[in-house]
C-alpha cells in the first residue's frame, strides 16, 4: 500500500539529516501510531546513497544482560552473508561499498567473540570504529534504535544500567563528534518521561512526536483506503461514524476499511468496542482480587480499584487531561497497561486510542 501523509514529519527528519549531528533524536507516540512505518519510509525511500543506515530493531529481542544486548546489535550470526565476513576489511567494505541499509553492525565472529569478555565499552568503540570508517568514505552515517526502551533494565556489574552507558555513547556520536545521526524510537511513554527527565541528557535529545491523525487527516485517510480497498468512496455519514469509533489511528482505520470488503460498517465497529469494552471491564475485575503495586524510587505502592476508576472517570467528558490530575502512581499503572498514554514534553494524559477511550465512557 502507498505510504500515506506525515509530510510535516518527514521534512523534519530530512532536514535534521541535512544537518550536522548535534542531538539524540527521540521519536515516540502512542502505540500503533506509524513511528516504525514512517522511519522505515524515509530511509527506503528518501534518502539517497549517500547515506549509511544502521538499523537496529530490539522489538523482537528479550534482552536482560550485556550479551544479549550485543547479540542484538551485531549481524555475525543472523544471516549467512555475515558469517562470510573473516576480517575486518571485509567489514569496511561492506559498510561504505555495500547496501545502504544494514540491520545490525558486522563484525568479524572472532571479533564478536572478544566482545563478551571485556567491558560494554569495547563495544562501542567497534561501533565508533566502523561510523568513522562510514564518515571517511564520504558517507553520512545513521544510526537508528527501535524500542529502545527493551533495554531499560539491563544491569551491569550488578549495578550500573547499560542504558546511561548507551546514552553516554551516544552523546559523543551527536554532541561531541558530530560524526553520526541517532534515532531512538519507542512506544513507551514512561520510557520517553524518564529519558526527559534525566538530567545528564538535557540539551542533548531533542523530540519528535509521530501522533495518531488528527480528523481532517483521518477523513483523507479513510477516502484514500476506500478508493485503493474498496473502489469506492464512502459517504460522509460512514467517514464520520469511522472517526467517531476508532479516531485517527491508522492501523485501525486500515483494519475497518478492509473488513468492509465483507463486513457491513456497523457491525465492524461494534464488534471492536465490545471487544475493547471487554478488556476494560476485565481489567476491573481482576483489579477486585488482585493488589497490584508501583515501584517509584524504592518504594512500591500499593495500587486499588478505587483510585484507578475515579483516574478514568476524568476521561468521561475529556480526552486528554493534565498529568497532575492524576497521582503518579495511579497514572504510571495505566500506561503499563496499555490503558493510557503519556505526552511527557507537554505533561498530558490521555487513552492509547479514541477505541479505548470510548471504551471507557461505556464502562464506567
Amino acid at each position: 500500500m502507498k505510504f500515506f501523509n506525515r509530510e510535516k514529519e518527514i521534512n523534519e527528519i530530512l532536514s535534521i539529516l541535512e544537518g550536522e549531528p548535534n542531538s539524540i533524536y527521540f521519536i515516540y507516540g502512542s502505540i500503533n501510531s506509524g513511528k516504525t512505518t514512517l522511519i522505515k519510509h524515509i530511509i527506503e525511500n528518501k534518502l539517497t546513497d549517500d547515506y549509511k543506515v544502521f538499523y537496529i530493531n530490539f522489538r523482537t529481542y528479550l534482552i536482560s544482560e550485556k550479551r544479549e544486548f550485543i547479540e542484538a546489535i551485531f549481524t555475525t550470526k543472523k544471516d549467512d552473508f555475515f558469517e562470510k565476513i573473516k576480517d575486518k576489511n571485509e567489514v569496511l567494505n561492506l559498510i561504505t561499498k555495500g547496501a545502504k541499509i544494514l540491520t545490525g553492525i558486522p563484525i568479524p565472529e572472532i571479533e564478536f567473540d572478544k566482545l563478551f569478555e571485556e567491558k560494554i565499552n569495547d563495544a562501542f568503540q567497534y561501533l565508533n570504529s566502523l561510523l568513522l570508517a562510514v564518515k571517511k568514505s564520504g558517507k553520512k552515517p545513521i544510526l537508528i534504535f527501535d524500542e529502545l526502551q527493551m533495554i531499560k533494565d539491563v544491569v551491569l556489574n550488578g549495578q550500573k544500567y547499560l542504558l546511561k552507558e548507551l546514552f553516554q555513547f551516544l552523546v559523543s556520536l551527536t554532541k561531541e563528534q558530530h560524526l553520526c545521526h541517532v534515532f531512538c524510537l519507542s512506544s513507551d511513554s514512561l520510557f520517553i518521561e524518564y529519558v526527559y527527565n534525566t538530567g545528564e541528557l538535557e540539551g542533548r535529545v531533542k523530540y519528535l512526536l509521530v501522533d495518531d491523525f488528527d480528523k481532517e487527516t483521518a477523513i483523507k485517510f479513510i477516502d484514500f483506503l476506500s478508493e485503493n480497498i474498496l473502489n469506492k468512496r464512502l459517504s460522509d455519514d460512514e467517514k464520520e461514524l469511522i472517526y467517531s469509533y476508532v479516531g485517527g489511528k491508522p492501523i485501525y482505520i486500515y483494519n475497518v476499511i478492509d473488513e468492509m470488503r465483507y463486513k457491513e460498517l456497523k457491525e465492524i465497529l461494534d464488534y471492536m468496542l465490545k471487544e475493547e469494552t471487554s478488556k476494560l471491564n476485565m481489567f476491573l475485575e481482576i483489579l477486585e482480587y488482585s493488589k497490584p503495586k508501583v515501584e517509584i524510587g524504592d518504594e512500591k505502592i500499593e495500587i486499588n480499584k478505587e483510585d484507578i476508576v475515579s483516574a478514568l472517570r476524568l476521561f468521561k467528558e475529556r480526552y486528554e487531561i493534565p498529568k497532575k490530575e492524576i497521582s503518579m502512581p495511579v497514572y504510571i499503572y495505566l500506561i503499563k497497561k496499555n490503558i493510557l498514554f503519556l505526552n511527557p514534553i507537554e505533561g498530558i494524559l490521555r487513552p492509547q486510542s479514541f477505541l479505548i477511550w470510548n471504551a471507557i465512557k461505556r464502562v464506567l
